[in-house]
This record gives structure tokens, C-alpha cells and sequence, in this order.
């Protein structure tokens, strides 16, 4: 289930632009005229306004942007004693200070245009506290970086909807629990344990949620929080 089978235009913007392509290629293969792929930095106001308006001119309109991007450095995903104060802050620089910036740079092209729709991506680790007790035997961690920024994206998806309300903007957030990518079984079975019946969820797994936010289905819900877990923070 995606945006290009209910017949929309979809465009990946990615600063990788060949994996911005090989997903805009499978999509097309699937959905013929319904992807491309384009280049973007998130963290660069200079092309987040040459994005929209190559796409406003060929398109007409943009009526949403799904900020979905995971910037982090290369130190980022440390244990907490040996998180930097300086990679500290340029994770949540870049990450949350993406997420801002699209926003924004959105919000204020919505305006013009008359509406909009944002959905910001966030994460349980934003509305709760971690299990750290899941990944006991790993070499994985909660990151400290991750759980500020994902609380802070919640309330920046508040502000931004308070701020543009009455403008036809609608600015929501969708909370998914964790995401199967090759975690060690271990973890996987910790995880499940505090879940309904899966525990980790498919990507497709969350394909529902994010439409559902991005229709009219959901056109009077705005700086809202959907969470998407399995019961996982129960």
C-alpha cells in the first residue's frame, strides 16, 4: 500500500541520490509515472527552496512533504558515556534541525499556496522512557541523541500546526515502534515479549498509518501524535 497505488505523484528526495533512484525505480516498476527521484539536503534552506520550486513548476502544486530523513554523523549511536558534547549537538543539529527547516521552508510554501499537509516522523523513544533491558547482550543501544530529538520532533510538530492554524495546514506526527533490520534474535525476542503479537514491525507495517495521515481520511486531525507499536510503550 503506498502513495503511488491510490494514484499519487511521489517524489524521493534523499542527499543520496542513487538511493534516492534505486527507490523511485522500484516504485515506477510497480507504478509506471508515479516516482522520481531528486536530490536534497534537509540541513540546506538553499535546497529545500530549489526542491520546491523545481517541483511546484513541473507539478503545479505539492500538497504534502513526509519528513522522513535520518541524518547522524559517524559517532552517533554510542553508549551514553561515551556520547560527546559535540557529537551531542550536531545530531540533534542535524536531525531535528532538518526536520525544522523543511517545516518551515513547507509551511511557509503551503501558506502561499492555500494548503498543506506535513507529517513528521518520530518515535516511541519520543513518548517514553527506554527499555534498556531489551538490548542487555547486544551491542546495541538507545541513543541519548535519538530519545532528544524524537520527544522534541512531537512537540515541534505541536508548534508548527498551532502556528499555521488557519491556514490550511495540517501538521501531524506518526510514532512507530522498532523497524526489523537484521537486529540479533535475542534482542528480537526481548522485544516481542512487551509486545500485542508481532513486536518489530515491517516497513510495510507502517504504510497504513502514514496514508491514512496524508488523505483527507485525516483531514480535520492536525498536531496530533498517531503511535504505531504493537503495543510495544503499553
Amino acid at each position: 500500500m503506498s502513495v503511488a497505488e491510490h494514484n499519487g505523484s511521489v517524489i524521493v528526495a534523499d542527499v543520496d541520490i542513487d538511493a534516492a533512484t534505486e527507490l523511485a525505480t522500484e516504485i515506477e516498476n510497480r507504478h509506471l509515472g508515479r516516482a522520481r527521484a531528486a536530490l536534497l539536503d534537509i540541513t540546506s534552506k538553499d535546497s529545500i527552496q530549489a526542491f520546491i520550486g523545481k517541483f511546484h513548476e513541473s507539478h503545479g502544486r505539492i500538497d504534502a512533504v513526509v519528513n522522513n530523513a535520518y541524518p547522524r554523523n559517524k559517532n552517533y549511536g554510542r553508549k551514553l558515556e561515551d556520547v560527546t558534547y559535540a557529537d551531542f549537538c550536531e545530531n540533534v543539529g542535524l536531525h531535528l534541525g532538518g526536520y525544522f527547516l523543511i517545516a518551515q521552508q513547507f509551511g511557509l510554501y503551503f501558506r502561499e499556496l492555500g494548503g498543506g499537509n506535513i507529517v513528521n516522523m518520530s518515535s516511541i523513544y519520543g513518548v517514553m522512557t527506554p527499555r534498556f533491558e531489551v538490548y542487555d547482550g547486544t551491542q546495541m543501544t538507545m541513543p541519548v541523541e535519538y530519545a532528544a530529538i524524537k520527544s522534541a520532533v512531537i512537540q515541534l510538530t505541536r508548534y508548527f500546526a498551532q502556528y499555521f492554524k488557519g491556514d490550511g495546514i495540517r501538521v501531524n506526527c506518526l510514532s512507530p515502534g522498532g523497524i526489523l533490520d537484521r537486529q540479533p534474535a535475542t534482542f528480537l525476542q526481548k522485544y516481542q515479549s512487551f509486545c500485542n503479537s508481532k513486536g518489530m514491525l515491517d516497513p510495510k507495517d507502517v504504510c497504513g498509518s502514514l496514508l491514512f495521515l496524508l488523505s483527507d481520511v485525516s483531514m480535520f486531525m492536525t498536531g496530533q501524535n498517531l503511535i504505531l507499536d504493537d503495543g510495544y510503550s503499553l
